[in-house]
């Protein structure tokens, strides 16, 4: 075992089937080596403790009157649009980690080791996807204390939350890629700030469209997290994917994950830092 915690692999491809268990295997290890380093950290579970419940808090109670009319038919409206903020506040926390293991060297060391270059990038990917369902579930629970309820029955709200993590795997791609390309954990901070902060103020998110300027409904109209948003408010409300919002944002996250992990495979392998 490497002081990575990541055992190297031993020689030959062993077909097809042997190099499939061996990928699983480099990334079972290495997110068991992610998964230390929370454990050695448990400050880094605040922000999936933490802020689902400011979030909520502080969009019902300071928003809910004004947009709705009540508290209650905010939450009722917000909830579905918070799972997709949430999904993307979190996703962004990982090209900033990606970064900083290029700072303290364990990237070049595990780029030396006979493992696939994928299945580091992938191990960050999955110990993310926990935090993001853990703060999804926070978020949730919160929710159903304010009133929130599921017309939709519990396969919408599965289905609803199935969407946000699926677009939040394409998010943290991105994110991971954006950490790959720039030279400072600050660079991937400040620039994710500057792409995300359009995107879910210029949304559906928080409050309808209908009463936005012409030039902005037509950013909304195409703006993947409006997409994401209506989803999930229609599986939630009405248990339905056959909208046209669902499918539009099954096909924004798609899409993204075509293009991000193949070029974060490659940029992780041709890194020079």
């Amino acid at each position: 075992m490497s002081v990575t915690g990541v055992a190297p692999a031993r020689g030959g491809s062993g077909g097809s089937g042997g190099g499939a268990w061996r990928g699983f295997a480099h990334v079972s290890a290495l997110t068991r080596r992610n998964l230390l380093q929370i454990k050695a950290d448990p400050d880094s579970l605040f922000d999936i403790l933490l802020m689902p419940v400011i979030y909520t808090v502080l969009f019902v109670y300071v928003f809910g009157g004004a947009v709705a009319g009540s508290q209650k038919e905010y939450v009722q409206y917000v909830m579905p649009g918070l799972m997709a903020m949430m999904a993307v506040n979190i996703a962004m926390t990982a090209g900033v980690g990606i970064n900083s293991d290029f700072k303290t060297g364990v990237m070049d060391r595990l780029r030396s080791l006979p493992i696939h270059r994928a299945s580091v990038l992938s191990a960050k990917v999955v110990v993310e996807c926990g935090r993001m369902a853990a703060a999804t579930a926070v978020l949730l629970g919160v929710a159903f204390l304010l009133g929130m309820e599921v017309p939709g029955g519990p396969l919408g709200l599965l289905g609803a939350v199935g969407l946000t993590g699926l677009f939040g795997v394409a998010l943290l791609w991105v994110s991971v890629l954006l950490g790959l390309a720039l030279k400072s954990p600050q660079a991937v901070q400040g620039l994710g700030m500057v792409a995300v902060l359009p995107l879910q103020f210029g949304s559906s998110v928080f409050a309808p469209t209908a009463t936005m300027p012409g030039w902005l409904q037509a950013f909304t109209d195409v703006n993947p997290l409006s997409n994401l948003a209506d989803g999930c408010r229609a599986l939630i409300n009405t248990g339905s994917a056959s909208t046209g919002t669902v499918l539009t944002a099954v096909g924004w996250s798609l899409g993204v994950m075509l293009v991000t992990v193949p070029a974060a495979v490659s940029l992780f392998g041709r890194s020079g830092r």
